[in-house]
């Protein structure tokens, strides 16, 4: 199927948890079935150590009988509460509107972009927002309008709300931190619970500081990696979506690390965003399941 394609499906995308029991699949097919949905994807795990089945289900909306307006208030009367679901309904019509927060280094950022001009994500990023000057030629040779907001730790609560109106301003539904390096308060993330994006090496916790591959290469490490997770409040510590690891040996020196390093950076980033695009990831717990 081509990208264009895809981006003309009419789809509804049930993503739930719940204690697990038996027939729930059933359940939630036969509601679609019966209402005239036909299962384009389904994908499901059961956590036996903690009981917990997870699910996600996507189904053909053009012959289905409940209108779209409809089908949550349907869902959660019928299902919601009767079989304990915590769940989320999503449209694959609507795309979800993005934010990119940079600093100064753009190889995230470039990937992304041209992800996105190639067609490659069925997302809308509407806006750029910087704490320095210095990537503004990127976001305008694609286009997009680019927000300096110069955060500091001594003016973080006043530039924060400055960064709040941006936002809402564009009706922004997640954020991804492309190497933006300043620490977002807990009031920003509670704002976006599991709906902000960050990448960083692998190095963390044992390389800590500024030049973590001028000091994993004085270790002589033989793996770097890069890690892609949710943020909350606790730093570096979210949820997981995805990590990679390459393979470096004695003769790499502090420059191949960071070549290598980085280049992990992107397609480790562009991986875990592709999948909150695609609406393949459910939080709980700090973990993430991120289906296939």
């Amino acid at each position: 199927m081509s990208i264009t394609e895809q981006k003309k499906k009419n789809t509804a995308i049930l993503l739930m948890h719940c204690p697990d029991q038996p027939g729930i699949i059933a359940v939630i097919t036969e509601f679609i079935n019966v209402n005239g949905g036909n299962i384009v994807y389904l994908d499901q795990y059961v956590d036996k150590v903690n009981g917990v089945f997870y699910m996600r289900v996507e189904w053909d909306l053009d012959n289905f009988i409940i209108p779209k307006d409809k089908i949550g208030e349907y869902f959660r009367i019928l299902y919601g509460g009767k079989y304990n679901l915590t769940y989320s309904l999503k449209f694959s019509d609507v795309p979800q509107r993005m934010a990119i927060f940079v600093s100064k280094m753009s190889h995230c950022l470039y990937d992304m972009l041209a992800r996105y001009v190639s067609g490659e994500w069925d997302v809308e990023i509407p806006v750029i927002i910087s704490n320095h000057p210095d990537l503004a030629d990127a976001a305008e040779k694609f286009n997009i309008p680019f927000e300096v907001v110069p955060v500091t730790r001594d003016n973080r609560a006043e530039m924060e709300k400055k960064e709040f109106e941006i936002l809402d301003s564009y009706k922004i539904d997640f954020i991804v931190l492309a190497r933006y390096m300043q620490v977002l308060s807990e009031e920003f993330i509670k704002r976006y619970p599991c709906h902000i994006i960050n990448i960083h090496h692998s190095f963390l916790p044992a390389f800590v500081g500024a030049k973590p591959y001028h000091a994993a290469y004085e270790r002589g490490v033989k793996l770097i990696g890069a890690t892609s997770h949710y943020v909350t409040p606790d730093l570096d510590a979210g949820p997981i979506i995805e990590q990679d690891i390459v393979r470096v040996t004695h003769k790499d020196t502090i420059q191949d690390l960071v070549h290598k390093g980085r280049d992990l950076e992107k397609i480790v980033l562009s991986r875990a965003v592709e999948k909150h695009i695609q609406r393949k990831i459910l939080t709980f717990d700090n973990k993430t399941i991120v289906f296939s």
